[in-house]
């Protein structure tokens, strides 16, 4: 049966038509540094946002997460477990080379390559699939190994790459080598932690991007990113820090735009190790095995204290994985309310009423007021008797050692990449694996949650499928294999002459930067 055409999606597709080719160049503040120009290896915001600058799937999300046809125009589901695509014609990779159903079967079977020591693999989103072959030059067919509902949300995470760019490493990628897309620009060069340059694409399937180059400038340090785009340095900056929004918005010269965020802040904490090493009782052993010791913590948290006080209200408390109006939000799921009385009656139910011994790790460089955020919540810990001490650090060296498990507590933050839960339920919850539970770095592992999640990946009624979704958060929301905190609010500030459409992901794309002509 049909299942999607690109002509039944034109309607709710958004297109940003450019009037013409610009001569004229933009430079953009971004909050955090790409680690690799390899699309393929690790699953981090700052990453998969510049992919999709360089780089198309068969299919994109548009600004709300919505699936759009981009190199395929369209599909069948020809049965339960295979699919057919037809390929967007007259498309060029950046060397001049054609695109063809080929390169699409090359880069699907380049990803379990492009996993290799990476934090947090793509592999998931290619789990399901059994086999990919091209039927003719502009038709791919894809064989899974039982009924995926969720395939096309998993391939938008897929960039397509130039076949003979199948075996080439992150290695190679990341000295410049290989970095070859179809989309809108072109990659030029790259300075770790500093800048990353581009040109634009004269040739995009999707029309011709305002900007003839555009410069990626990092600025960690929130004071710097704010007096780039005061001072007019920088065109277009991301992530406002909270306490200059109010500042920004009172520019002539400056636009605020805002969008509701799909980014959970959460935390993860060590749950199988019995000794662990900066989570102590007084015999010792690893508290946080405890569910009550968790669900402790959790009440002890003030979520909606820290979102008005700290993230000057740019954030929605969270007690689940996606916000209220994705698919699989569960509205009877509460979130734990502050109570820190009952928090100290769990933990001495559960064996500790002096308390234990926490170190709590975060990043200081990652997410909005992430250090102001960690201190928060080990004050909050403090108080109904966990001794903490927070440490944070760069997110260049916490996210190897927090991969290498050499923390007990952290924080992190999890975007919902497919636009539905299985996409963090997966890479955090699910019982980690060589194709499982990449980012699960505390170890969490249910059984029931396990086979209710794998059973609705595999369940092609959408209701049905959200109901066991629901289940499934449910059951790891009642054992908080994470903690949530809340939701990210996404922000930008931009010359007033351009314009732009907020995203839900978060992502900084220049193709739909617009300037006044």
């Amino acid at each position: 049966m049909k299942f999607f055409t690109a002509a039944a999606l034109a309607a709710s597709v958004v297109l940003f038509p450019s009037a013409g080719a610009w001569a004229r160049d933009l430079t953009v503040g971004l909050s955090a540094s790409t680690t690799s120009m390899d699309p393929q290896f690790y699953v981090v915001g700052p990453n998969s946002a510049m992919a999709r600058n360089i780089f198309d799937g068969l299919v994109n999300q548009d600004a709300r997460q919505q699936i759009q046809p981009a190199l395929a125009t369209s599909w069948n589901r020809v049965d339960d477990t295979t699919w057919d695509f037809t390929l967007r014609l007259d498309v060029k990779f950046h060397d001049g080379s054609d695109f063809t159903a080929e390169d699409v079967v090359a880069s699907i079977k380049r990803v379990p390559m492009a996993a290799k020591n990476s934090p947090s693999a793509f592999t998931p989103y290619v789990k399901a699939i059994a086999d990919v072959t091209a039927v003719d030059p502009m038709t791919v067919r894809i064989t899974t190994n039982g009924p995926t509902p969720l395939l096309l949300n998993n391939l938008s995470r897929i960039a397509i790459l130039p076949a003979e760019q199948g075996e080439t490493t992150t290695e190679q990628m990341n000295q410049g080598n290989g970095v070859i897309g179809t989309g809108p620009f072109k990659f030029v060069s790259w300075t770790p932690d500093s800048q990353i340059n581009l040109e634009r694409n004269p040739d995009y399937w999707d029309g011709t991007a305002d900007w003839e180059k555009v410069t990626f400038r990092i600025f960690k340090n929130n004071s710097a990113r704010v007096a780039a785009i005061l001072s007019g340095d920088v065109d277009m900056i991301e992530n406002i820090p909270t306490a200059d929004t109010s500042r920004l918005e009172e520019s002539d010269a400056i636009e605020v735009i805002k969008a509701t965020g799909n980014r959970l802040m959460y935390l993860h904490m060590d749950q199988d190790r019995e000794t662990s090493p900066f989570a102590k009782g007084p015999e010792g052993k690893n508290p946080l095995r405890s569910a009550e010791v968790r669900r402790a913590l959790s009440l002890s948290l003030n979520r909606e204290a820290i979102v008005d006080r700290i993230m000057d209200g740019q954030g929605t408390p969270a007690g689940q994985v996606v916000p209220e109006g994705y698919f699989g939000h569960d509205a009877s799921l509460a979130t734990d309310a502050y109570d820190p009385n009952k928090a100290k009656q769990l933990l001495a139910d559960a064996g500790y009423p002096n308390g234990f011994d926490l170190t709590f790790h975060a990043t200081n460089d990652r997410y909005p007021n992430d250090s102001k955020v960690a201190q928060a919540v080990g004050q909050f810990f403090s108080r109904i008797g966990v001794t903490t001490k927070v440490e944070t650090l760069p997110g260049s060296v916490y996210f190897s050692r927090a991969s290498a498990r050499e923390f007990s507590f952290i924080m992190g933050g999890a975007a919902v990449e497919t636009g539905e839960p299985s996409g963090v339920l997966g890479p955090l919850l699910e019982t980690y694996g060589d194709n499982a539970g990449q980012g699960n770095r505390g170890r969490y592992s249910n059984a029931e949650f396990d086979k209710t999640l794998e059973e609705a990946r595999r369940t092609l009624d959408d209701g049905a499928r959200e109901t066991l979704l629901k289940k499934a958060t449910g059951i790891a929301m009642n054992d908080l294999g994470i903690i949530p905190l809340f939701f990210l609010d996404n922000t930008w500030a931009a010359k007033t002459d351009l314009s732009y459409e907020g995203r839900s992901d978060g992502y900084t794309l220049p193709f739909y930067v617009k300037a006044e002509q």
